[in-house]
């Protein structure tokens, strides 16, 4: 019998939800949603009102963040259940997940063969953008980031189980790039195309609204449907029991 998720085709959830703790615990119950053979694939969208740090999964806190900055603002400091580095939260800057499925020959079946897959995806969708005076022209630099010329505008990650994966990330359209030198160190690990610039001259915003990327994004993804029952109790759950604790967010 086929899952339930395979029936069902790509949905889009915009929803940003009270917390910095409900917000990331959503992506992952995602995932564990479409895992369990419950849910479909989906490309939710969101983008907190307020600034908060979040360090990848392995990141050491000491290391990425300016712990003193963030607790004299009292800026809350999180942990993702993904890799990668360490950003910063708030106001212009669009957050999306895609969970989609993994199949053995497919597109996504290993680590790097679902990053090309996406980020080609995700860049001819920016790229697609009417943006007067021209095209938006932009290029995948490392391994998950976009980026127009040099300049950073866009970083992803990803977290796989054994049939799904969740490849989530950021779009900076307006964000306070200052505030990203403020809140955060140099990175201990750098793509070789930021050659040590600091956050002000690797950073860039897209200068594009919030409405017409999430329009770009759904088309290049066919999420034509509107996602009804996300899980909310289990966001509920992981935010309290994981996402909201300092074990969680300061293991590292």
């Amino acid at each position: 019998m086929a899952s339930k998720a395979s029936e069902i085709a790509m949905r889009h959830l915009d929803l940003t939800l009270p917390s910095p703790a409900e917000n990331l615990a959503c992506d992952e119950a995602l995932l564990d949603w479409c895992e369990s053979g419950e849910g479909a694939e989906c490309l939710r969208f969101w983008e907190s009102p307020e600034p908060f740090v979040v360090v990848g999964y392995a990141n050491k806190v000491a290391t990425e963040v300016n712990v003193a900055a963030c607790e004299a603002r009292k800026i809350p400091i999180l942990r993702r259940c993904s890799g990668g580095g360490t950003v910063v939260q708030g106001p212009g800057c669009l957050n999306y997940a895609l969970v989609l499925p993994i199949t053995k020959d497919g597109p996504l079946h290993s680590i790097p063969v679902a990053n090309q897959f996406i980020m080609r995806r995700n860049r001819a969708a920016i790229q697609a953008i009417n943006h007067q005076p021209s095209t938006i022209n932009c290029a995948i630099r490392g391994h998950t980031d976009l980026a127009i010329g040099e300049k950073k505008f866009s970083g992803n990650s990803q977290r796989r189980r054994k049939k799904f994966l969740l490849f989530h990330g950021t779009f900076l359209l307006d964000f306070d790039l200052a505030l990203v030198g403020e809140l955060l160190r140099m990175p201990s690990k750098q793509p070789d195309y930021r050659e040590s610039r600091g956050h002000d001259r690797f950073l860039a915003n897209l200068n594009v609204s919030l409405d017409t990327v999430k329009s770009a994004l759904r088309l290049a993804w066919t999420a034509n449907e509107s996602l009804e029952n996300p899980p909310l109790q289990k966001v509920s759950t992981l935010a309290r029991e994981k996402y909201a604790t300092r074990e969680w967010n300061f293991k590292f």
